[in-house]
């Protein structure tokens, strides 16, 4: 039996009026989700339950949550099913897709010249590990139901525009969960076969595998979410995070049982400092998709008036301003959807034709680690105990982060007790010596520390004044090693941060460089 005969044996029809109500719903439950979770976006969680908006609209806001998803479908319109990622990016740009974190990294590197794929990886972003693909890869799984290997390939493609490995498992999951919301009825099952798409060895999966194990012994809804927040919020400082966000939006759908504000309360009580809007839109539109139109809140749908209107977003100022009707928005969705259906082997006539539920494959592993910044940076050392921080991650005023900016590699220790290291073990000429430019945030420190095996070659405080001193404030070290000469040592460079009475900050390395003339 071939594979097209299999899939109508074991297809689940659906008729194209109930396909588009559910697209419909999925774009919804996106701006019900974020509207209700707005209260509690980077702020302390609900404690008591969540009904009714702190305000009245009258239409929908343009929100970062939906405003990307919108560029995509333009663009899919404009090129078709075979768009690449680079005409999605110049769809970014011409749109001013790109006020916040990742997102903003990549509105910048596109403006730069670097051309998409490539304004998600870590090399030119930043936030590659934060949320932007995450929350804004619903409409992959809009255009693939029942599809969620497509709905993953599709997210993992052009969610490299703003992320990469873990940022980018983030999209594969939920454009894997809104898939096969349209062809599954447990919640539960959802969750379990997108975390499939994603390699064990991420640290996505690993999240997704502790959520899926303890709700499974019997853990309860709060539990599940403090331990999500405590092991991985704890790696992942910034607010605005993929894999511990990720983590609460798998529980809460896991614990909501379909039920649309029972998910969306799941989500915005999960725990303090989350990017709870963000997550309360995900799993809304896990919801929404699963039970179509009839299962949002009539009352909170009818408050925006079928309509998403705005001139701005963030500080970037629309070329064009949004006014779009929603029922427009699921019509042009579903448009493209049956397109994307019919080119991948389904039927579609007056009824749909959708592949049946199934476990879909593991994707390859896509792994990066900071570690893997000094590979690029300076290969002749390795860069161990690195932090990914919080800097640029929802919250002002928060601790360093690790991360490329050009031939600059900024720097923040994991550990703050132990401290970074960069080592390297070399073999010293006649006349070596060790040169160092290092920089400073205005108002903050570290202790910079230099060894030559085991002996103290360095030893200071690198600071610089509060602004308006410049930005960054550098210094150089030039240590002579002819003691050492003709000699094979280990070579550590040590970044600490617990310095009495200062404030720590990122360390910003320019040079570290051997020479053994």
């Amino acid at each position: 039996m071939n594979s097209l005969v299999l899939l109508c044996v074991l297809a689940v029809n659906m008729p194209r009026a109930e396909y588009q109500d559910r697209v419909q719903a999925g774009w919804l439950g996106q701006l019900v989700g974020v509207v209700l979770g707005w209260p509690y976006e980077h702020d302390v969680a609900a404690t008591t339950r969540v009904e009714r908006y702190n305000k009245r609209y009258t239409v929908g806001p343009v929100d970062d949550d939906w405003y990307y998803e919108i560029v995509a479908l333009r663009a899919f319109e404009r090129h078709g099913l075979r768009m690449t990622p680079a005409q999605l990016g110049e769809q970014w740009k011409e749109d001013q897709a790109g006020s916040w974190g990742s997102s903003r990294e990549t509105l910048k590197a596109l403006r730069r010249g670097v051309v998409a794929p490539a304004t998600g990886h870590p090399k030119e972003n930043p936030l590659w590990w934060s949320i932007g693909s995450q929350f804004s890869a619903e409409i992959y799984g809009l255009v693939a139901p029942g599809m969620p290997e497509l709905a993953g390939q599709l997210a993992r493609e052009f969610g490299h525009l703003n992320g990469y490995a873990e940022g980018v498992d983030g999209a594969v999951f939920m454009a894997g969960m809104v898939s096969l919301a349209f062809v599954e009825r447990d919640a539960r099952a959802i969750v379990r076969k997108a975390a499939h798409l994603i390699h064990p060895g991420s640290p996505y999966r690993q999240c997704l595998d502790m959520v899926i194990d303890m709700a499974e012994r019997g853990r309860s809804a709060a539990e599940v979410m403090q331990a999500v927040e405590d092991r991985w919020h704890i790696e992942y400082p910034g607010t605005n995070n993929a894999v511990p966000n990720g983590g609460i939006v798998a529980a809460s759908v896991w614990f909501g049982g379909g039920k649309f504000l029972d998910t969306i309360n799941h989500a915005v009580a999960a725990g303090d400092y989350t990017d709870a809007d963000c997550n309360a839109a995900n799993a809304g539109a896990v919801v929404g998709v699963m039970q179509g139109m009839k299962g949002l809140p009539a009352d909170l749908v009818a408050q925006f008036g079928d309509r998403i209107a705005g001139k701005s977003m963030g500080e970037v100022t629309f070329r064009v301003p949004v006014d779009e009707k929603i029922s427009d928005l699921a019509r042009r969705t579903a448009a493209v959807g049956e397109k994307m259906i019919a080119a991948h082997g389904a039927r579609v006539k007056e009824t749909l034709a959708l592949p049946a539920v199934r476990v879909p494959a593991t994707m390859p592993l896509e792994r990066f680690t900071l570690a893997d910044l000094a590979r690029i940076w300076n290969p002749d050392w390795t860069l161990e105990r690195a932090g990914f921080g919080g800097g640029h991650g929802g919250l002002g005023g928060l601790r360093g982060m690790t991360h490329l900016r050009g031939d600059v590699l900024a720097t923040y220790p994991r550990d703050e007790v132990r401290g970074l290291l960069f080592r390297r073990k070399v073999r010293l000429g006649q006349h070596p010596s060790l040169a160092i430019e290092v920089g400073v945030d205005a108002g903050r420190a570290f202790q910079l520390d230099v060894w030559v095996d085991d002996e103290r070659l360095h030893g200071a405080v690198v600071e610089a004044p509060a602004a308006p001193q410049p930005e960054i404030a550098w210094r150089r070290v030039d240590k002579a090693l002819t003691k050492y000469a003709g000699r094979e040592v280990t070579l550590r460079v040590y970044q600490r941060v617990l310095v009495k009475d200062r404030i720590p900050g990122n360390a910003y390395w320019k040079v570290l460089r051997v020479t053994s003339e």
